[in-house]
């Protein structure tokens, strides 16, 4: 059982962002510092990717754990909600879904495609992301 209101359910819901959220921001500034140039929020690309490397045809999403579902079951982010399962289950599906059929639209349009989650930006995985991304770059 939800044990907040409705009104304040929807304050929060509205409040988090799509774009310039804290992991992105991570991700953008390793980048940065690895001396990549990048675009954001490419609208004519399937999925808007949220950073976007013209030069090595290489997009990258940042996945939040819980609104992309991160397959990883060590991951505490991305667990289903208990409060409104008809609800959730199938807006969560349907994220899924959608970002595989934008990965593959992506790949058939020769992009190279990097899905990078938000626990993945945590301190202490910060090593482990600068080798990721040294590897696919």
């Amino acid at each position: 059982m939800d044990n907040i209101s409705p009104e304040r359910r929807s304050a929060n819901m509205r409040a988090i962002r799509s774009k310039n959220t804290s992991p992105e921001m991570v991700v953008r500034r390793l980048l940065h510092q690895m001396g990549y140039r990048f675009r954001l929020h490419r609208k004519d690309l399937p999925g808007k990717p949220d950073i976007v490397l013209p030069k090595y045809r290489t997009v990258i999403f940042v996945h939040g754990c819980f609104w992309h579902q991160h397959p990883d079951p060590d991951c505490k982010d991305a667990r289903l909600p208990k409060s409104n399962p008809d609800y959730w289950l199938p807006k969560l599906e349907r994220n899924r879904v959608r970002d595989l059929e934008h990965q593959i639209k992506l790949e058939n349009e020769g992009w190279n495609v990097v899905v990078i989650w938000a626990c993945e930006t945590k301190l202490k995985h910060s090593p482990a992301l600068v080798e990721k991304l040294k590897n696919t770059l």
